[in-house]
């Protein structure tokens, strides 16, 4: 529900939609607050004055803590007014506390998009779309007005994996600031392209499985490991998984915990949250004790 033009009232029914889908496309601030707060209730004018004054650079939500424990569980809200920035459907920057407005306006700021991120917008939709290569000249024309557009280049190096570039992906990833290369995306993607050219000298899924019937110990751990990231690839994260938690249980300290070790970069791949990495951070929780 829109309170003004770039001020949303959200609840847990309307969340996905309007914060996580939203900040794929402009900056969204979400503001946890409370009636009964008073910081909140001096934080809250100042915040929807930039909203306003800024005219779309950046969309507020705001979130009454009270009414919707559940989110303020899921982002950690241990104590309010907090604010966290969403782009491209993930927090990446917060804070706590009635700041000033100067303070306010310096984290807005550092937060907005960068120059090209419009094309790297369009290029995620091309993406989407199924147009790969007009989303490869879009984000090559984003990183051509600034080659320190981080997101671009992860895109980009995502299109070169699909592709089976991975010198370009590797490239890509080494032009990344080095803050950048440790965040969760960018962990995965490098986890991908180990998947990947693992999986090149994997044998065939039948003779996976036949080997998994037969064999015991090593040669049994290996096949195991091999067919989950057969199922990775083909998309069945899930069925991945399974392979993985059971390969746990059966050869735990095959290759130094190798299936532990996967486990956790498929879970960087799926940015280290979401239903699917909560569930199976609990089956890998129960299988290690």
């Amino acid at each position: 529900m829109a309170v003004s033009g770039h001020v949303l009232e959200v609840n847990l029914g309307n969340f996905q939609e309007a914060v996580v889908g939203l900040s794929r496309k402009v900056l969204v601030l979400v503001d946890f607050w409370a009636p009964w707060c008073a910081p909140c209730r001096a934080l809250g004018p100042v915040l929807e004055k930039l909203a306003a004054e800024m005219d779309g650079a950046f969309v507020l939500a705001k979130v009454n803590s009270d009414e919707n424990a559940d989110l303020s569980r899921q982002y950690q809200v241990r104590g309010i007014p907090a604010v966290k920035a969403f782009k491209d459907g993930k927090v990446v920057d917060e804070f706590t506390g009635a700041l000033p407005e100067s303070a306010v306006r310096q984290f807005i700021k550092k937060n907005l998009p960068l120059p090209g991120d419009d094309l790297r917008v369009q290029a995620l939709d091309a993406i989407a779309q199924g147009k790969a290569a007009e989303a490869e000249q879009l984000l090559e024309q984003a990183i051509g007005l600034n080659p320190r557009n981080d997101p671009a280049r992860l895109a980009l190096a995502h299109l070169a994996i699909q592709q089976g570039r991975h010198a370009d992906a590797q490239a890509q990833i080494g032009a990344m600031s080095p803050t950048f290369q440790m965040e969760t995306e960018v962990e995965g993607l490098k986890a991908l392209l180990e998947f990947t050219e693992t999986a090149r000298s994997t044998p065939p899924m039948p003779e996976l499985e036949a080997t998994i019937a037969s064999e015991k110990g090593d040669l049994r751990a290996q096949a195991m490991y091999q067919r989950s990231l057969l199922l990775l690839l083909q998309g069945r994260e899930e069925a991945a998984l399974d392979q993985l938690i059971e390969m746990v249980e059966r050869h735990k300290n095959y290759q130094d915990g190798l299936a532990r070790k996967t486990i956790l970069k498929i879970f960087a791949l799926q940015g280290n949250q979401g239903p699917l990495v909560e569930r199976y951070r609990s089956r890998l929780s129960r299988a290690l004790h």
